[in-house]
């Protein structure tokens, strides 16, 4: 999707660990997009969340 010329992609995961958020972090990273957050999804029954929603930028061409 773009807006004012920027394309964003959301990347979802459902494991939450460290190894995988750096994984996907330096693959996107490397791909040319930029981190613009994270969005952690939680469970009632767990401290830890259950879900990983990575967000993150880069230019694109203006919407028409």
């Amino acid at each position: 999707m773009a807006s004012n010329g920027v394309v964003y992609k959301v990347v979802e995961t459902s494991s939450v660990t460290e190894d995988e958020l750096e994984r996907i972090l330096n693959e996107k990273v490397a791909e040319g997009w930029t981190l613009d957050g994270i969005q952690f999804a939680m469970r009632d029954a767990s401290k830890r969340p259950s879900m990983a929603f990575l967000l993150f930028t880069r230019p694109g061409a203006a919407a028409e």
